[in-house]
């Protein structure tokens, strides 16, 4: 997925609208952004399967599910928190599920309802893949980052992250 480039005339016509195009820095920065997310997600990825043989998707659902009290969550919780489509969701289930990760567990409250609930054999895996995988999350992101630049990518992320919230609050607004 490339960064938005400037199309011809035809193309402006054919979408029905005249977009703000991009810059030649913000389309530097832009695709600079896209390759870091790739590569590093990828670094990610293959540190995660060769030292423990989880997944980023796994290691991301182990996460969530270790960060509530009882280590269990509804699926449409684990669903809006990873950002997933619920097909997608299900199918990964359904896989950590075969490898004893995370376990489906009734709902007292709600007889079609479910829990994703993380095992103990999960507890086990994230525990151990979660130092290698801090040390590829120090040794590519924030060693090269001042204090200060880290406080900064927090406030940048976490602007985009309300101007994405406030978009999904309110669908039909222009997101300019």
């Amino acid at each position: 997925m490339d960064g938005p480039s400037r199309p011809g005339p035809s193309d402006r016509a054919a979408s029905g609208h005249d977009a703000r195009w991009l810059d030649a820095d913000e389309q530097r920065a832009w695709r600079a952004y896209l390759r870091m997310q790739g590569r590093l997600a990828a670094a990610l990825n293959r540190q995660l399967q060769l030292e423990s043989g989880l997944s980023l998707a796994d290691y991301e659902v182990l996460v969530h599910l270790t960060d509530t009290p009882e280590a269990r969550l509804r699926p449409y919780e684990l669903q809006w928190a990873l950002q997933w489509e619920q097909s997608r969701l299900s199918h990964h289930l359904t896989r950590m599920r075969r490898r004893g990760l995370v376990e489906r567990e009734e709902c007292s409250e709600d007889g079609r309802g479910a829990f994703v609930v993380l095992t103990e054999k999960g507890r086990q895996a994230i525990t151990a893949a979660a130092p290698g995988h801090v040390g590829v999350v120090r040794r590519f992101f924030f060693d090269g980052f001042s204090r200060e630049e880290v406080a900064l990518l927090e406030r940048l992320s976490t602007r985009i992250l309300d101007r994405l919230d406030t978009a999904d609050a309110a669908p039909e607004a222009d997101p300019r």
